[in-house]
């Protein structure tokens, strides 16, 4: 049996881990489960799984936890950036799965690394933020990092049992969101209600509206160059509206292998938790005879201006991919609460990022200095 450690167990993609879990409790067992604010579904996700430990944001959260309890006293509560670390780190995990929304997840994302812990990561900030520290470390501790994003498991698949000489490009795909086909001046208007709906796929909504403005796409330009070890002239992000085909990979004599699923998430997770082992989900394979077809495109970077900003910072390095990341999300929580326009999401990352001073070959400290260096500037420049 495999004991898990969830951080961000009350976010989308922790609730389809716990669903796999549910599924296969003869595979898995909860030791440490965290999350943020959302108190009432994680109580309910205590009481099912009886983890060891659970984490919250801060201390008044812990209190409304504890007041929950029945009976009281069979799960350590913690809370705050210690919490969150202890549970990365807690010796009973065999996986920690960092499902953490944001930067928050980078600290202890890289702390279960440190460890020696495996990680399926599902948190693109921490590689996007600090790619090269992560890998490193990685290597150095013999820490295996497993991709849940169904993109990079997807290629992770597809690179499994060939030669990385051989390697001739990824192709990452993307679904184009939900205002592929609207036309360039109609975004302004966008409402957060409109870009929530997702015609595929059923996400959170940070990551939701980074679909909308494919800036999701920008951050896994990024994590991929970290987690595959390639440079940005081999990654190229091809639009495919139907989600069947979650990415490629090209080799030199012209041959390309694809992994091709329905859009579900627990294919990606399950993969993660149980590699090399593949677990009997249920689910069905996609009906090749009731497609109508599979389609591909060329990206719109100059109508998704956030996927040409990434690619950007992907190529200048230095500290320039965390500042990218942090101004991301003050303007997707701002656009999410009416204090924007969509259009103003590009422009706020690409005035922040215009006005920074790099960092090269940046440690740690530089990383979060960084972050927090963005964060305000972009609320200042709201």
């Amino acid at each position: 049996m495999k004991h898990l450690a969830i951080l961000g167990s009350t976010g989308s993609v922790g609730r389809n881990v716990l669903r796999v879990v549910e599924q296969f409790p003869e595979e898995f067992s909860v030791v440490a489960l965290t999350a943020g604010r959302n108190i009432d579904l994680l109580g309910e996700q205590l009481k099912r799984f009886s983890p060891q430990v659970v984490v919250v944001l801060d201390e008044a959260m812990a209190l409304r936890l504890q007041e929950q309890l029945v009976p009281k006293g069979h799960v350590e509560i913690l809370h705050g950036a210690d919490g969150y670390e202890t549970a990365a780190t807690l010796k009973s995990a065999d996986l920690v799965v960092s499902a953490m929304v944001g930067s928050a997840g980078l600290l202890p994302t890289l702390a279960a690394i440190e460890h020696g812990k495996a990680v399926a990561l599902a948190n693109k900030e921490s590689l996007v933020m600090a790619g090269e520290v992560l890998t490193q470390t990685a290597r150095e501790k013999g820490a295996a990092i497993l991709p849940i994003d169904s993109e990079h498991s997807a290629i992770f698949q597809c690179l499994a049992g060939h030669r990385r000489q051989d390697l001739k490009k990824i192709l990452l795909t993307a679904s184009g969101g939900p205002f592929l086909d609207r036309p360039t001046e109609e975004l302004q208007d966008i409402a957060p209600e409109m870009a929530l709906r997702h015609p595929t796929w059923d996400m959170g909504p940070k990551v939701t509206i980074d679909s909308a403005t494919l800036m999701n796409k920008g951050l896994e330009v990024i994590e991929a160059r970290w987690l595959f070890d390639v440079p940005l002239e081999q990654i190229q992000v091809v639009i495919h509206p139907e989600s069947i085909v979650h990415s490629m990979v090209a080799y030199q004599d012209g041959s390309v292998i694809a992994q091709l699923a329905l859009p579900d998430m627990r294919i990606p997770i399950a993969y993660a938790l149980s590699y090399p082992e593949r677990l009997d989900l249920g689910l069905s394979s996609p009906d090749f005879f009731e497609l109508a077809a599979l389609t591909f495109r060329e990206p719109d970077l100059e109508k998704f201006a956030c996927l040409a900003l990434a690619i950007r910072a992907c190529r200048l390095g230095k500290t320039y991919p965390a500042v990218l990341s942090a101004a991301n999300e003050v303007a997707v929580r701002a656009f999410l609460d009416h204090r924007i326009g969509f259009g103003r999401i590009a422009e706020t990352i690409q005035e922040t990022m215009a006005e920074h001073e790099p960092v090269p070959a940046p440690g740690l400290s530089d990383i979060l200095a960084a972050d927090a260096w963005a964060r305000r500037t972009a609320e200042r420049t709201l």
